[in-house]
């Protein structure tokens, strides 16, 4: 009878709410369960990407989207529970939302531009992307923001409604590597052939240069005061490609002075001429 009497113990009573001791357990019982699906879940995610029957961006969108949705439930089954009718406070709270919806236009454009993140996955975490001249490495996609992480280590949080709305570069969108190209100049008179033979030598030494497409070299023009050639190579290497083009600048540097292979630099031809003497 005791043990009846404090479950039946109201702890909060105002107007038609009415939480006793029972209800709050409830609650608490709700919440752990919770609590527990999102773990369970998220190691079944985690053995999945560790056996390979999913991949790592496709686990972090639906074990997102599931979390969402399993905090949703829990919320509206917490307030049912505490003896809060949900449908009478979204009935009285229509006029609310229409000023919240006004005021929070961006919020809410943000809100459901992470919802198609999630559910279409163009952008997921892992995944390096160009934006406004921006090259970032995802960290995570949240409801609201998704955070990148730059080739310097900064850490960059854009709104979701950009990533739906502007133009956005996926270097990871295809499993096969990139080319990647870097030009060089090189004086009149010099051996073409020999050009060619260096920069492929080159690529062939770089470590983050794949062999398959094999790299390949392009005579490009006849400069203004050089002869223009474009090394190409394919790499996996997105996010530190730019350090993988310097070593390489520092790599035919150094084979073209070892080849006396001249890189071109501007020149002006300047002509005087005598003027006949009266």
């Amino acid at each position: 009878m005791a043990t009846q009497e404090l479950l039946d113990f109201a702890v909060i009573e105002y107007g038609t709410v009415h939480v006793t001791v029972f209800n709050v357990l409830q609650v608490l019982f709700i919440l752990t369960l919770a609590r527990v699906f999102t773990f369970l879940i998220q190691q079944a995610f985690r053995r999945a990407v560790k056996r390979r029957r999913v991949d790592r961006g496709t686990a972090y969108a639906l074990r997102q989207l599931i979390n969402y949705m399993i905090w949703i439930i829990t919320i509206l089954f917490t307030l049912d529970f505490s003896g809060v009718e949900v449908t009478v406070i979204l009935a009285y709270s229509t006029a609310l939302f229409v000023g919240l919806g006004l005021g929070l236009q961006d919020t809410f454009k943000d809100f459901i531009s992470g919802i198609i993140l999630l559910t279409e996955r163009s952008v997921t975490a892992g995944d390096i992307i160009e934006i406004n001249n921006l090259v970032g490495k995802v960290r995570e996609v949240g409801l609201r923001t998704t955070k990148i992480l730059t080739r310097d280590d900064i850490a960059v949080i854009l709104p979701n409604s950009q990533l739906t709305n502007q133009g956005v570069i996926n270097w990871s969108h295809q499993h096969a590597a990139t080319r990647f190209h870097v030009e060089v100049g090189v004086a009149y008179g010099s051996d073409t052939r020999l050009v060619e033979k260096v920069l492929l030598k080159c690529m062939a030494d770089m470590a983050d240069v794949d062999n398959d497409p094999e790299p390949s070299v392009q005579f490009r023009d006849f400069g203004d005061s050089t002869l223009v050639f474009r090394a190409n190579f394919h790499s996996t290497n997105l996010f530190r490609i730019e350090f993988t083009k310097s070593e390489l600048r520092f790599a035919i540097d150094a084979a073209f002075r070892q080849h006396g292979i001249t890189i071109a630099f501007p020149q002006m031809d300047v002509w005087i001429r005598n003027q006949p003497t009266s």
